[in-house]
């Protein structure tokens, strides 16, 4: 291998490459086709997801081009792909329409994230990229939310690089966690690529290359008088490290310098933090604050908190960037509609299992906001050519599962979900920075209703279909039942 290339075009299943080949060959591949990106179940058994990965499907689909060093693979694939195939992949860019759900949107099961409209010869080959970006930094974000559900007024750092499934996880996990509300991360990549502020300590390393920790704290502190925060557990925590730390803040406060925090990575969290903070404060030191690692999650951090711990800062690695307790979104990309005789007509995916079977159709979805509340009552997923549903006359939302229950809802607003990104290959739509989107999922939180947002046994929010989208669903699956 020479090299790895920074054209991402080959970054698809070959199977995407096999089906352009055989609309080409068979002259269907200008046909128009819409597909939709959605997942079937929530993860971690939550209430909600977070919508991430947006900004790296744009950057994706703007650099998508077959180059030389593209082409001459393809040439070397057994399927013997004919030459003027090769040479309309080396002209070829997207040129379709891109709509998606802005990064930061709270979002469930079967509402579409990402919608393509184009060639089912492009349509076709961006599917993998797309699922690949979104279902990670989707289900990262949501851990990261989850956490920050049961931390809402402490400092959260990511400090998963080094367990994370390699580099590209590491940078756009530290940047899924930043949108949620995490408010740092210890990779340095990902603070220069995307602005994302930067915090670090020091190893155990550093206290074993000195002869006593003593040393090795007052070392750290010469070297770094601004940004002190010491690693107190290499040998006695209690006996040893916060005595020295002690020490150390005494040392800083002479200078007219402040010692940040102590960090704590091993042993009884909520225990070594009391005792800690205890010795911190008797000593003087009530503003250094107590930093912990060492495998935390939502669930750990929840349960230290309710033995009383002392902690102000929680530093999370692995359980955050590898979701840990459930390592996949399970995002799909179906194909809902197809060109014939210029018209758009719904197909739809049957299965024996209801969970997989498709809503067919060229859609709209909208978020049901009560205008009396200002909270979201539903998510609405309509045929695009319905009556427009944002006038604001009574619906009635259904179980989609199981029709009998349902309620009327009035004196609501339809906000689109679908924000338009590119409109025939060109980008059209105004990237947030990544603060604003970070502020915008925060006013996402408060717009939902708490019983929606709890880590244990939530409240499942209505994601419900129009009547007629209903009835095209029941019609289509009579269609291709065989009786």
């Amino acid at each position: 291998m020479n090299g790895m290339t920074d054209n991402l075009t080959l970054h698809t299943d070959k199977y995407q490459i096999n089906m352009m080949y055989a609309h080409f060959v068979q002259g269907t591949d200008k046909e128009k086709a819409v597909f939709e990106v959605y997942f079937r179940k929530l993860p971690f058994d939550g209430g909600y997801a977070v919508c991430a990965g947006l900004d790296r499907v744009i950057q994706y689909i703007q650099n998508l081009h077959f180059g030389e060093e593209e082409i001459a693979y393809l040439r070397t694939q057994e399927e013997n792909y004919r030459e003027d195939f090769l040479t309309t992949l080396r002209e070829f860019r997207f040129r379709g329409d891109l709509q998606a759900i802005p990064e930061g949107t709270l979002v469930f099961p079967n509402v579409p994230l990402v919608r393509v409209v184009g060639t089912i010869f492009e349509a076709q080959l961006v599917e993998t990229a797309i699922l690949n970006f979104v279902n990670y930094q989707t289900l990262i974000a949501t851990k990261a939310s989850r956490i920050k559900q049961v931390a809402p007024h402490e400092v959260l750092l990511e400090f998963g690089t080094r367990r994370a499934q390699e580099a590209d996880a590491a940078i756009w996990g530290a940047r899924a966690a930043y949108v949620a509300g995490f408010h740092a991360t210890s990779n340095l990549r990902a603070g220069m690529l995307f602005g994302i502020p930067t915090r670090g300590t020091h190893a155990h390393a550093w206290v074993q290359a000195h002869d006593t920790e003593e040393e090795a704290f007052r070392a750290y502190a010469e070297a770094l008088p601004e940004q002190v925060t010491l690693l107190v557990d290499t040998y006695d925590t209690l006996r040893s490290g916060v005595p020295n730390a002690i020490k150390t803040a005494r040392l800083l406060a002479s200078r007219g310098k402040r010692m940040n925090a102590i960090r704590l990575d091993s042993g009884d969290l909520a225990y070594l933090s009391q005792q800690a903070r205890r010795m911190l404060d008797e000593a003087g030191f009530p503003e250094v604050k107590i930093v912990a690692s060492n495998d935390l999650d939502e669930n750990i951090i929840e349960g230290l908190k309710a033995q009383g711990a002392k902690i102000d800062v929680w530093g999370v690695g692995t359980q955050l960037i590898t979701a840990a307790d459930q390592p996949a979104l399970g995002g799909v990309y179906k194909l809902v509609a197809r060109e014939n005789n210029g018209e758009f007509i719904p197909v739809i995916k049957i299965s024996g299992n209801p969970e997989k079977v498709s809503n067919p159709g060229f859609k709209a979805a909208y978020r049901i906001i009560s205008k009396k509340t200002g909270k979201a009552e539903a998510d609405y997923l309509a045929l695009q050519q319905e009556e427009d549903i944002q006038r604001g006359e009574r619906i009635k939302l259904f179980d989609p599962v199981h029709p009998y229950i349902f309620k009327f809802i009035e004196n609501y607003e339809a906000v689109p979900l679908l924000a338009t990104i590119f409109t025939a290959g060109e980008l059209v739509y105004e990237r947030p920075s990544l603060d604003e989107i970070r502020a915008y999922h925060a006013e996402q939180i408060r717009i939902f209703w708490p019983q929606y947002l709890r880590k244990l046994n939530p409240e499942g929010y209505r994601v419900n279909l129009s009547a007629a989208l209903w009835k095209l669903k029941m019609d289509l699956i009579h269609a291709h039942t065989i009786m």
